[in-house]
């Protein structure tokens, strides 16, 4: 197994909270790290600003696939934006992601 982060950026904590919650009762994340960010962007042309949250999930890489369409369900945006990558991790954060997201 390849441990993985997920980051995300949802339009509020509230959205943020809501994401994370089902992602953690189908088990496809282990833990959601959620803070506050200022976000500049490009938008249909237009530079843009605003507050958002952003969302750090740890998980296995088999889990991306369901995890990316649960985002896709809930979140608000046209076009959500996430980023997975793959982490370094302990051997025993591998095995408390192994123990509790294949129970």
């Amino acid at each position: 197994m390849e441990a993985v982060s997920i980051y995300l950026t949802c339009k509020d904590l509230k959205e943020a909270k809501k994401i994370s919650t089902e992602l953690l009762k189908d088990k496809l994340v282990v833990c959601a790290n959620i803070f506050p960010v200022s976000s500049l962007y490009w938008w249909k042309g237009k530079m843009e600003t605003g507050s958002e949250a952003a969302v750090i999930f740890k998980t296995t890489r088999n889990k991306v696939k369901t995890a990316e369409r649960i985002i896709k369900k809930w979140h608000s945006y046209e076009l959500p934006s996430y980023a997975v990558r793959k982490i370094e991790v302990s051997k025993d954060v591998m095995k408390w992601l192994n123990n509790e997201l294949n129970n």
